[in-house]
């Protein structure tokens, strides 16, 4: 019984031409985005691809040079996108993935294409996460607001239920029939996907795959809730004009308001400095000046002289690293502290999808994709270490093998004794372990929205 209603709702839906229509532009944006995204992130790879070639071999061929010279020449670091990126863009646009290493400074991240977009580039910059994040749920609603409403106000609930149908039956080949309807525009889309993903990820496909079927699984347990939410507001609405008013309602809610009010929340509770006064703070401890005078002490008792012109090392090469990990220090303490808040920050997000599942999906959607403040946090991260290992190589070479050199100047073995930055991100069990609120809110959601579902269809009225 449950297969032939669902079979009848189906054939109902498809033949329905507002289902066709809408279906149809849900998918040309759906395509649209995604294409757009998986041209821009073979593009963008390609680019940091050859990008990073050429930085290296600049680096290789600067020619002979003071080694501190060197350090200040520098070199790029660029994040890799990893294949999912072109579903969810996610906070590479605001926070760059380009980043300029060098001696003395821990700069910040360039190349963000947020800062030169306009008001209205920003809001056509349409993703494909956001086509499933906000349309999908809303056809969802579409297809299924007169489940119940619409059989009720047109009297052939009450016949159907005289035949023996339960109204737990019919819940569930309504349910069957709308997924088989939204089945027709997922699973193509699906299928495109994994076709992208396997033409454009590069050596194992495992990883990006067991991403991907988390990231399906994600948004399918999130049709679910609007699914089961969408059959219990229509088994309970007194009309389907109604059931629909109540459901936009919550779509509203949940993809409009909600993301704003978490926005602002997140901001009120745990600020983070502006970039101005975020700035100036490092500065201002960096002017502090090095006890050079306590330095040169701790070094001569180290190698048991009297004068640093008796010194077996070139004492410059040493104060150089020493003023080096000066900074470090407040580096550490200033961007630990902005990570921190950024990390509460997100947190707080989470917790606010209690209140709207989007918000969990959101998070885990960019974890999945790579593109989220934790895996930015943990690639700037791999990138300051590289940076303190070249300076440091390069002080040290200066400390220890130019003594009595008055002009010293090293050379290409050097700059090849420095490997090239290299950059793995983090695995599947890593990501989901720092998204582990969103999976329970998500799952809580699931759990709520079938028992509410299961709970409003058992007392749905027939007249």
């Amino acid at each position: 019984m449950i297969g032939h209603i669902a079979r009848k709702e189906l054939a109902e839906l498809v033949r329905d031409g507002r289902f066709r229509w809408a279906a149809a532009i849900v998918a040309g944006l759906l395509l649209v985005s995604a294409g757009a995204g998986w041209t821009r992130y073979r593009d963008v790879s390609a680019q940091h691809a050859a990008a990073a070639a050429a930085t290296r071999a600049h680096w290789l061929g600067q020619g002979e040079k003071n080694p501190h010279s060197a350090a200040h020449y520098g070199i790029y670091a660029f994040k890799p996108r990893l294949p999912l990126s072109f579903l969810d863009q996610g906070v590479d646009e605001f926070a760059g993935t380009t980043v300029w290493l060098e001696a003395h400074r821990q700069n910040d991240f360039m190349m963000r294409p947020a800062q030169d977009a306009t008001a209205a580039q920003r809001f056509g910059n349409a993703t494909a996460a956001g086509v499933l994040q906000l349309l999908v749920p809303l056809l969802v609603v579409l297809l299924a607001f007169g489940a119940f409403a619409g059989e009720r106000e047109q009297g052939t609930l009450r016949q159907t239920l005289a035949l023996g149908v339960s109204r737990t039956q019919v819940a569930w080949g309504k349910a069957l029939g709308i997924a088989g309807a939204l089945a027709l525009l997922l699973v193509p889309a699906a299928l495109l996907g994994a076709a992208a993903l396997l033409l454009g990820s590069a050596g194992a496909v495992a990883p990006t795959f067991g991403r991907g079927a988390v990231l399906v699984a994600v948004y399918l347990a999130y049709f679910g809730v609007f699914l089961a939410v969408s059959l219990a507001v229509s088994a309970r609405a007194s009309s389907s004009r109604l059931a629909l008013l109540v459901l936009l309602g919550f779509w509203a809610v949940n993809g409009l308001i909600a993301p704003r009010v978490a926005v602002d929340l997140s901001k009120r509770l745990d600020p983070a400095p502006t970039a101005f006064e975020f700035a100036r703070a490092i500065q201002a401890e960096l002017s502090e000046p090095m006890d050079v005078a306590r330095l040169e002490r701790e070094v001569l008792d180290q190698y048991g002289v009297e004068t640093l012109d008796a010194l077996p090392v070139n004492f410059a090469g040493i104060r150089l690293q020493a003023s080096e990990e000066h900074g470090d220090v407040v580096f550490d303490r200033h961007y630990g502290a902005l990570w921190d808040a950024f990390g509460r920050q997100s947190r707080t997000h989470e917790a606010i999808g209690a209140l709207s599942p989007l918000l969990a999906v959101r998070a885990l959607s960019m974890g999945l994709a790579g593109t989220d403040v934790e895996q930015h946090r943990h690639f700037a991260a791999a990138a300051e270490a590289y940076r303190r290992s070249l300076v440091k190589a390069m002080n040290d070479d200066l400390a220890f093998s130019s003594v009595g050199v008055a002009a010293y100047a090293a050379g290409p073995e050097l700059w090849e004794s420095v490997p090239a930055f290299t950059y793995e991100a983090p695995r599947l069990a890593s990501v989901l372990g720092s998204r582990t609120m969103s999976l329970i809110v998500l799952g809580l959601w699931v759990l709520g929205s079938l028992l509410v579902a299961a709970g409003a269809v058992r007392r749905a009225p027939v007249d």
